[in-house]
């Protein structure tokens, strides 16, 4: 028996000092279980981190004026992309790290995009906000994605080991990892990243629309400093034109203000508004470019047409989609023309919107090179609604054209067109039809300043709209030139135009349009009041 019990103690897995303790013997497979238990813990804390960094990684904030979504992905490297669809995408090298970041834009929050309309000097404050918004919403976007990252981890672990110390092993490694990738794209962030982008989808081409952005930014800070005194100025107005002759509007003028090429320029709705109300205006008419690029995000813009309490008759521009004018007939106030017309304040109305819709300006606009196929195409527009003014039941008083070359068709239709697209203003008669009411025609500037376009020049493009007064004919009397902006101006203009006879119109040069088979010829210049900008 003694010899048995000596041989067990002899083979067996522990032996038993003179303390009388056991103790457990190597084996050759031990250290290879321990090698498996520890990639086991990677993976399973890998697949913990990357699933919970997708499931968790996300968060909405505001940005400015704008909705946006923040999200957080692994990555071999880091980045940042900020998504502005439809349009496209800006790609920045920000920062370097297994994390990638992505900045989606969405719609505009229209309360508080009418508070920056409302208040010019907001818009400053919202740009230095902007880089609060993003830096709140990037540290809570951390803070999410570890906490997801870890919980995620824990689960995991907890599931395929069984084992609470285990677990917990893995719960620590994700939280390590985690916090360290993201501690390494904080320290590695290269702000000036901003300055060289790179561009994806239609914002390929935004670097030769806008330009250099160094300087437009530059520019713009100079004149939204000018621009937030002159608009207060716009009250004052006839104060400050005593000496100008004065209209005496019988109960029966009716006053209309004309509008166009606002191009998101939200300036320009704040000087709407005060004109609307201080010339105790009947009827808003817009000849389009409202938008940009037409895309859906802008659609918000049109947000402000309903604060102003008046009806608001619009033609489609060339810049405008077809869900820009959607999102402008959901107005409650708006009326919406595509070759149809339509009977306001005792004023009938004809109108067409522009058969383009070119937002990447390829195709030529009028006065810039207008070719043989855009002129067909525009003169084509003018016919259309022609015909729809002959055929009218109600007299037509004004005809609505977003491009001047789609005006000679319409004379001796009716007594006035009105249109926009250059970005300068000009008056003008059509050439008359022999037995036919003479036609002028009005192009009005951009009450947008042309937008961003308008700040590549030396000067900014100043805001630009016209009050027009009707007698109880319908026939045009008067009209006001108004002119608010522009670096180095520190009044808002106004220049009173007097009709003395309003059946044969204005005292301007009559001035031919493109015609089809024709010579090809710019816009119309008569009589111009403002200096010409880049077209729209």
């Amino acid at each position: 028996m003694d010899g048995q019990e000596n041989e067990q103690h002899s083979t067996g897995d522990e032996t038993t000092p003179a303390d009388g303790r056991a103790r457990r013997r190597w084996r050759p497979g031990t250290g290879l279980r321990r090698f498996g238990v520890v990639l086991a813990l990677l993976a399973v804390t890998f697949a913990g981190v990357v699933a919970g960094t997708y499931a968790g990684g996300h968060v909405g904030t505001d940005i400015g004026p704008f909705r946006a979504q923040l999200n957080l992905s692994p990555s071999l490297s880091g980045g940042t992309t900020v998504d502005i669809p439809p349009l496209g995408a800006l790609l920045l090298d920000s920062h370097d790290g297994p994390a990638y970041l992505t900045v989606e834009l969405g719609a505009l929050d229209q309360r508080r995009t009418e508070a920056l309309i409302d208040d010019p000097a907001s818009i400053s404050r919202a740009s230095q906000s902007a880089v609060e918004d993003v830096r709140s919403g990037v540290m809570r976007l951390g803070l999410k994605t570890v906490a997801s990252a870890v919980l995620a981890t824990l689960l995991l672990a907890g599931l395929v080991f069984r084992d609470t110390r285990r677990t917990a092993w893995a719960g620590g490694l994700a939280l390590v990892v985690t916090a360290g990738s993201l501690g390494l794209a904080a320290a590695t962030i290269r702000p000036q990243a901003i300055e060289e982008p790179r561009y994806e989808g239609l914002l390929v081409n935004a670097p030769a629309i806008v330009g250099d952005a160094r300087r437009i930014a530059n520019d713009y800070t100079k004149y939204a400093e000018q621009l937030q005194r002159l608009v207060g100025n716009v009250s004052k107005l006839y104060t400050t034109v005593s000496a100008l002759p004065v209209v005496q509007p019988s109960p029966g003028t009716t006053r209309v203000l004309h509008v166009s090429d606002m191009h998101l320029n939200p300036t320009g709705w704040q000087l709407i508004r005060t004109v609307v109300e201080q010339f105790n205006i009947d009827v808003v008419i817009d000849t389009g470019d409202i938008t940009d690029w037409g895309s859906e995000p802008e659609a918000s813009f049109v947000g402000s047409i309903g604060l102003l309490k008046k009806p608001y008759v619009y033609i489609r521009g060339n810049h405008d989609s077809t869900k820009t004018a959607a999102a402008v007939a959901a107005q409650p106030n708006a009326i919406v023309l595509n070759n149809s017309t339509t009977t306001v304040a005792g004023l009938t109305i004809a109108g067409i919107g522009d058969p383009r819709f070119t937002p990447d300006k390829e195709t030529s606009p009028a006065g810039s090179g207008l070719t043989k196929v855009v002129a067909d195409q525009v003169i084509g527009a003018g016919e259309q609604l022609a015909a729809t003014v002959k055929s009218s039941p109600k007299p037509v008083n004004i005809a609505l054209v977003h491009d001047p070359a789609s005006a000679g068709p319409l004379s001796g239709t009716c007594p006035l067109v009105l249109a926009g697209h250059t970005h300068a203003r000009q008056v003008s008669k059509l050439p008359q039809v022999p037995g036919k009411q003479p036609t002028q025609l009005f192009v009005e500037g951009s009450t947008g300043g042309a937008g961003l376009r308008g700040l590549e020049g030396e000067k900014p493009t100043p805001l630009t709209m016209t009050v027009l007064y009707f007698d109880q004919q319908k026939l045009l009397q008067a009209y006001d030139d108004i002119t608010v902006g522009g670096t180095g101006q520190s009044q808002v203009n106004l220049e009173r135009h007097i009709i003395q006879d309003p059946k044969k119109g204005d005292q301007v040069p009559v001035t031919p349009t493109p015609t089809r088979g024709g010579p090809v010829s710019p816009a119309p210049t008569g009589s111009p009041t403002a200096t010409p900008s880049p077209t729209g």
